[in-house]
């Protein structure tokens, strides 16, 4: 059998060579001296990066309009409570942070679910005989997206796919794609007040489907799904075995002619990850702190997946650790009275074939802009062209002259046998 002989030298300062002798059949023979590999910057983007994808932030930063300068810009387009100052939070709530904050006790590193009084916490905010909650069944996460991230990435694996509304909070396909998850759209329909095709739903179903997304109350529709609809969503759930991720970040932020039913109590057998946190409730975007809430009564779930929460948990060991220890303080002792100031968000349909000019939303977003310097969110970033969405957080008097802006725009650009219709700007 031949031999092979491998000697590095090296000198010094001189770079260490090969010296290759072959032994064939008892003979040595000397290959030379070879230059071991020279050393190359090759660092590349993960594949995971390049796979993510904001289709908010992909078209908005692609429309390259100025505002109108005779005209203060007026921007409906982000749903940031605290932008204008005109809602702010609780003072019981600040408080509480405050004093957490002065106590010097929640500065350290917390379990990486959350501290377990704090789990206890909010398990007892949301108990109820429907849809009972231990702390247990609380993850403490860094604010609702993260928990709708960790969803995800215990439910699905890469070629898996998901069920996602349309339209819809664009954050779920960001995620999805990312990890190597398709993403399969069903319809949400307006002539119900965006009630979910329920037939078109069940029928992207199939053996590779991991999870149905049901945002409740919708972002972007502001749409409120009744008692008898969650029902048939649940029967669909059911008939097919696949578990819920409920988004409920909006749960109780409805009107009064409203009724928001957290879906988990009217589950009887379909295991439910229920995702929400404080930044809309409580008008507190910025500190970070969401939950899952794992409703399992029939034990599909069992350990596996809570150990996988668990795991998944430990990669950013938790939530900000001051508004843990106010948590208990902001869920239970905030007066009943402050939920009054709820958000809004209203989407506008565009008849676009009364406005021919504009090839589709995006262009007629644009064009309001930087004529009447009035920034709404194209629908298109949420798979849903030709509506725009306004968000109505913004002080009254800007949200009415924001209103006399587009009506005028309308009025300016429609074309139609009858004349603009009028666009209704009362409080």
């Amino acid at each position: 059998m031949d031999s092979y002989l491998i000697q590095v030298n090296g000198h010094g300062d001189h770079a260490p060579m090969l010296d290759v002798h072959l032994k064939t059949n008892g003979n040595s023979k000397s290959l030379g001296k070879v230059k071991d590999r020279k050393p190359r910057w090759a660092v590349r983007a993960s594949e995971m990066s390049k796979k993510t994808f904001n289709p908010v932030r992909a078209i908005v930063d692609s429309m390259k309009v100025e505002p109108n300068p005779k005209k203060a810009m007026i921007s409906l387009s982000l749903g940031d409570p605290t932008v204008f100052g005109n809602l702010p939070t609780n003072d019981e709530v600040t408080r509480a942070v405050k004093e957490v904050l002065d106590s010097g006790r929640y500065n350290g590193y917390a379990p990486s679910v959350g501290y377990q009084s704090c789990r206890e916490a909010v398990a007892a905010y949301y108990n109820c005989p429907e849809a009972p909650l231990e702390a247990q069944d609380v993850i403490l996460t860094s604010g609702c997206s993260q928990a709708i991230e960790l969803a995800l990435a215990v439910l699905a694996n890469p070629g898996q796919n998901i069920l996602v509304p349309r339209p819809g909070f664009s954050l779920y396909k960001t995620l999805a794609l990312s990890m190597g998850i398709e993403v399969k759209l069903y319809n949400l329909l307006p002539e119900k007040a965006w009630e979910i095709d329920l037939k078109h739903l069940e029928s992207l179903v199939d053996e590779k489907t991991a999870c149905l997304i049901v945002n409740n109350p919708s972002n972007p529709c502001g749409s409120v799904f009744s008692k008898s609809h969650l029902q048939k969503i649940l029967a669909v759930a059911s008939r097919q075995c696949v578990p819920i991720l409920a988004d409920e970040i909006y749960g109780d932020m409805v009107f009064a002619d409203c009724k928001y039913e957290p879906i988990a109590t009217l589950s009887t057998n379909v295991p439910i990850l229920s995702c929400g946190g404080l930044a809309k409730r409580w008008l507190v975007p910025g500190w970070r702190m969401g939950w899952i809430l794992i409703h399992d009564r029939r034990d599909i779930f069992g350990n596996e997946i809570r150990d996988g929460l668990l795991r998944l948990s430990q990669r950013i060991l938790g939530p900000c650790t001051i508004v843990q220890g106010a948590l208990e303080r902001i869920l239970h002792r905030t007066p009943p009275e402050f939920y009054h100031n709820t958000l809004s968000i209203l989407k506008v349909e565009i008849e676009m074939e009364h406005f021919p000019e504009f090839e589709n939303d995006v262009e007629f977003t644009e064009r309001l802009i930087s004529e009447q310097s009035v920034f709404c969110l194209p629908a298109t970033c949420f798979e849903y062209p030709n509506f725009f969405r306004v968000v109505i957080t913004v002080p009254e008097e800007m949200i009415l002259e924001a209103c006399s802006r587009i009506q005028e725009f309308c009025e300016m650009h429609y074309q139609g046998a009858e004349g603009a219709q009028d666009l209704e700007c009362d409080k």
